[in-house]
């Protein structure tokens, strides 16, 4: 039961004024506390997505640099590649070079070599004509008798009859007195 003492509390104007200055200000309070809030979140998101942002460049960047370096070893392994390509190519000149200045001198060796045969041959044809013997042909002389005695061998009567041809058509008819050339 209820207390005659205890009345319900009646407000006035004035308290009725207050309370409603009070909630005016609480939610003028509460008002500007969630403009505050929501001015923070749009920070807080703008700030987000700049972080987003940057994220993205420097994961970008990064991407970049490697393929970037990829590039560059790629760059390399050519550049060397090709010193050693041109590393070959300076050694088969070379080399090429070497070849034909063998040749050269492979060729003035054996025209040198041939020069000398000639002359040798030449010196040996002149000796031979030089230390060609003259034999006058005596009474009862044939070609074999002559290469006996002169040669050594009855058989090379051949040899005089080359070398006499000139003078000589049948090697069975020689002359007395003629003058042969024996080899």
């Amino acid at each position: 039961m209820k207390r005659k003492s205890e009345k319900p509390e009646r407000k006035g104007l004035l308290g009725k004024a207050i309370d409603k200055v009070t909630a005016r200000d609480e939610r003028a309070a509460a008002e500007e506390a969630a403009k505050k809030a929501a001015e923070e979140a749009q920070k807080a998101a703008a700030a987000a997505r700049d972080a987003a942002r940057e994220a993205a460049a420097r994961h970008a960047a990064e991407k970049e640099l490697a393929e970037s370096k990829a590039r560059a070893e790629a760059a390399e392994k050519a550049a060397q590649e090709a010193k050693e390509k041109l590393a070959e190519m300076e050694r088969e000149q070379k080399l090429a070079e070497v070849r034909a200045a063998r040749e050269e001198r492979e060729k003035r060796i054996a025209e040198a070599r041939a020069a000398r045969e000639e002359q040798r041959q030449k010196a040996v044809e002149e000796e031979a004509k030089a230390e060609a013997k003259v034999y006058v042909v005596q009474a009862g002389d044939t070609l074999g008798k002559i290469s006996a005695k002169l040669l050594g061998d009855g058989t090379r009567w051949r040899e005089i009859w080359e070398a006499n041809k000139d003078q000589i058509k049948d090697p069975n008819l020689i002359q007395i007195g003629q003058e042969l050339r024996i080899p």
